[in-house]
C-alpha cells in the first residue's frame, strides 16, 4: 500500500505534467495564431486573368482554386471581358480587370491573353502550365521593399519607408467562397466551372510616396467579401507589400 508521501509525490507529478501539457497546448495555439497572422501579412500575390468564355482557362482556375487556402498566399481571380464576344459573357467580368492586365502588358509583364498568372506583379506565366505555375510560386517569396500595412479601425495606415517612386495603393475585395457557374454558351458551353477568390472590386485608395500615410476604407458593395491591400510600384509594376484584412 503506497504511503501518503508517495501518493503526494504522484499527484504532484501528475499536476505538473498536466500543467506542462496545458503549457504546450497554449504554446501551440499561440504559434498557430502567429502563423495565421503571419500568413495574412505580406503574402505572395497570385493574380489569375481568366474568362468563362476561354476554353483553356478551366485548368488554370483549378490550380488557383487549389492554393486559395494555402497559408502565405493571396490568390485573386480577375475575370476579363475581351472573350465575351465568343458567345458567353463572363458574369464576373469587368473592363477594369481587363485594364489591369493591359497595364501589366504595357509594363512588360506577359501579354493580354488568357489564362495568365502574374505573381507579385513581376513574374508572368501561362496559367495552364502547371509546372511553370508551381515553380514560379515556389520561388517567389513574399513581396519586398514596401511599407508595413496596418488596420486602424475603419482606416488603413501605411508605415514610413524608402519609397523610390510613387506606389499605387489598391483595395481588393474578393469572394472567398466556391462558386460553381453553369456555362450555357460559348467555348465552355455545357460545363460548370468552379471559381474561388473571384475579385469583385478593385479600388484605388491613393498613392504612397514614403511617409506614413492613412487612407479611409470605403464600404463594400456586396456582403460576404474578403479584403486585401496591395502596394504596387507605379502602374503595372512589382507589388512591394500586401496584406489580407
Amino acid at each position: 500500500m503506497p504511503s501518503q508521501r508517495s501518493a503526494l509525490a504522484f499527484f504532484t507529478a501528475s499536476a505538473a505534467a498536466l500543467l506542462a501539457g496545458c503549457g504546450i497546448a497554449q504554446a501551440r495555439t499561440a504559434q498557430n495564431d502567429r502563423t495565421v497572422a503571419d500568413s495574412a501579412q505580406n503574402p505572395i500575390v497570385v493574380e489569375l486573368f481568366q474568362s468563362q468564355g476561354c476554353s483553356s482557362c478551366p485548368p488554370a482556375n483549378a490550380y488557383v482554386n487549389a492554393i486559395a487556402d494555402r497559408p502565405g498566399i493571396l490568390a485573386l481571380s480577375f475575370a476579363v471581358t475581351y472573350w465575351d464576344r465568343l458567345g458567353w459573357k463572363d458574369i464576373f467580368g469587368s473592363p477594369r480587370f481587363t485594364e489591369r492586365q493591359q497595364d501589366y502588358a504595357a509594363a512588360g509583364q506577359g501579354q493580354v491573353a488568357t489564362p495568365e498568372v502574374i505573381v507579385n506583379g513581376s513574374h508572368a506565366v501561362v496559367g495552364s502550365d502547371k509546372r511553370a505555375f508551381d515553380m514560379t510560386i515556389a520561388k517567389a517569396g513574399p513581396p519586398r521593399g514596401g511599407p508595413a500595412i496596418m488596420l486602424d479601425g475603419t482606416s488603413l495606415r501605411l508605415g514610413s519607408a524608402m519609397a523610390g517612386k510613387p506606389s499605387t495603393v489598391w483595395l481588393v475585395r474578393y469572394d472567398p467562397r466556391s462558386r460553381n457557374v453553369p456555362i450555357r454558351a460559348g467555348e465552355n458551353g455545357g460545363h460548370t466551372l468552379p471559381h474561388r477568390d473571384i475579385v469583385r472590386e478593385l479600388v484605388k485608395l491613393g498613392e504612397w510616396t514614403g511617409p506614413s500615410t492613412s487612407y479611409a476604407l470605403p464600404q463594400a458593395n456586396e456582403r460576404g467579401l474578403s479584403s486585401a491591400i496591395l502596394v504596387q510600384r507605379g502602374v503595372g509594376g512589382p507589388i512591394i507589400a500586401a496584406r489580407k484584412l
